[in-house]
Order: C-alpha cells, then structure tokens, then sequence
C-alpha cells in the first residue's frame, strides 16, 4: 500500500506557515522573517519514503488586497483551498480568530481532514493555551486542534504522524528524488529578497521584486547575475545605499545562504532596476511569476 497526497498550509502572516514547511520538510525551501507578506508564492515541499509521499504547500498569508499583486498572492490561496487533501490551518496564541472569518466558514464545509495547529505555544501559560484551544474548537469543531512550536520544534513529529495516518491511498505525484516542484532560480530569487527584507525597512522590501536573469552552473561554481526592480528612483538609491554599502550587504549574505542551500561556491552579481508602479501591472505581474 503506498499513500500520497497535497496537504496545504493555510493561515494568516506571520504566524509561522513558512517555519513549519521547513521543519515538516527537513529543509529551508520557505524564506522566513519577521515581516508580513514574506513569502508571496505558492511553494511545494515533497517528503517521500518507500510507502508515502506527502506534497506540502505553504501558501502566502491572508490579508485584504490593496495592490494587484495581493490579488495575485490570494489566488495562489484559493487554489491551495481546493486541491488539498489534508488541510493544516496555522494560528498562534496571539491572533484575533475574527482574521480568519472567511476562510473559517470554508473550513467549516469541507470534507478533507483539518487540522489546527496553534503555534508559539512556548509563549503561552497553559490557561492561555487553554482557553485559545476552546476558543477554537467552537469556532471548528471538525477540526483537530494540535497545540505546536514550529520554530522549537515542539509537537512537530505528532502532526507528521497525524498526516501520515490521514494521507489516502495514492501512487506518487512526483519522482521519489524531487524535493520541491520550483526551480533553482527561484530559491536564489527567494534568497535575495529574504536579505532584502531583513535589511531595509518601510516599504522598500514591499516595492522590491528579484529576477535571475541568468544561473550559470560548473562543477566547482554557479555563476548567477539577478536584478532587483524597484518602483521608484528613490528607492533605488536606497537599495544601493552610500557607496554601494547596502546592496553589497544583501550580496554578501545571499551568496552565503546560496552557497549553503546549492553546496557550491557562489559568484553572485546584483544589479537594480526601475519598473514603475510594476505591483499594479498585469503584464509585469506575470512576467514575475504572478499568474
């Protein structure tokens, strides 16, 4: 008997979807920072074993639209919402349940396995952790509800285990080897803006997209060139910073955190580009990747 299926990672930002697939997963596919709206695609981590193979996805975080490019983001949402066969809902102790009213009503009438899992559970006192578990299962009572710490790695073996006896009876989806369905470009334009988001401040890592725009591999090094677009000229000079300060800052660290994730010497080139109001043009939108 072999068992495979979708399980999709839904919630609001910051909550720690991002955390959890990289746990779940073993590796770090999912860029993580302390910022809303990091991770922006729909990003597949493939665990297989002999008997099973589970495709997560984790899927950005819920929020109203106020770009096109939001628009976007939630769609990547509504599919995850349709093609799951087991659903892992992620809040934390802290969230107000009323941002998720929407999405509570579809979980509420779907016939997949739920499971909600309150995390940054090693931030609350056990009445805290109580009283946001009964406030959960009268929101969903067909939910099993998994009290977890994804960054500590609490109660993440149980929610495997718990996955592994939902999953249905399946062949596999993917090649028993492929661990993610991106390709490497993407991972090193996730790298770059991961940087982006931990060095600047405002809005310039909103206003920021990153494209490689070419990935050169030899045996002994990967030589890749990446443009950062920006929608203003100002934000330009930020990005670029004194003397070419800040951005050498991001290179640095996103060739390191490359060098780590391919396992070769990296020779990264960055160069920074104005593409005007580019999150509220369809045409651009899609060149980016935003389907």
């Amino acid at each position: 008997m072999h068992k495979a299926g979708f399980v999709n990672i839904i919630g609001c930002p910051n909550v720690g979807k991002s955390t959890l697939l990289n746990a779940l997963v073993g590796q770090k596919l999912s860029i993580i920072t302390s910022k809303a709206q990091t991770t922006r695609h729909r990003i597949m981590g493939i665990v297989s074993e002999n008997d099973y193979q589970i495709i997560f996805s984790d899927t950005p975080g819920i929020l109203k639209p106020n770009y096109k490019l939001h628009e976007k983001m939630m769609r990547f949402v509504a599919d995850a919402m349709e093609d799951a066969d087991i659903f892992l809902l992620i809040t934390d102790i802290f969230e107000d349940i009323a941002l998720e009213e929407s999405y509570i009503q579809k979980l509420q009438k779907v016939t997949q396995p739920v499971l909600l899992l309150i995390n940054k559970m090693d931030l609350a006192d056990e009445p805290k952790l109580h009283a946001k578990v009964a406030e959960w299962t009268a929101k969903l009572p067909n939910a099993e509800i998994v009290p977890i710490s994804a960054l500590l790695n609490v109660n993440v073996s149980m929610v495997m285990k718990r996955i592994l006896d939902l999953l249905p009876e399946h062949a596999p989806f993917y090649d028993k080897e492929q661990l993610t369905d991106k390709p490497e470009r993407f991972f090193v334009s996730e790298i770059i803006r991961e940087k982006i988001l931990m060095n600047y401040q405002k809005e310039i890592p909103y206003s920021t997209e990153v494209v490689v725009e070419s990935f050169k591999e030899d045996e002994k090094i990967i030589r890749i060139e990446a443009v950062i677009y920006v929608e203003r000229d100002s934000q330009k000079g930020i990005i670029i910073g004194h003397k070419g300060e800040a951005i050498k800052k991001v290179g640095t660290q996103a060739r390191t955190d490359a060098e780590t994730f391919f396992g070769k010497h990296i020779h990264l080139e960055l160069f920074v580009k104005v593409d005007k109001d580019w999150r509220t043009n369809e045409n651009r939108l899609k060149r980016f990747g935003y389907q």
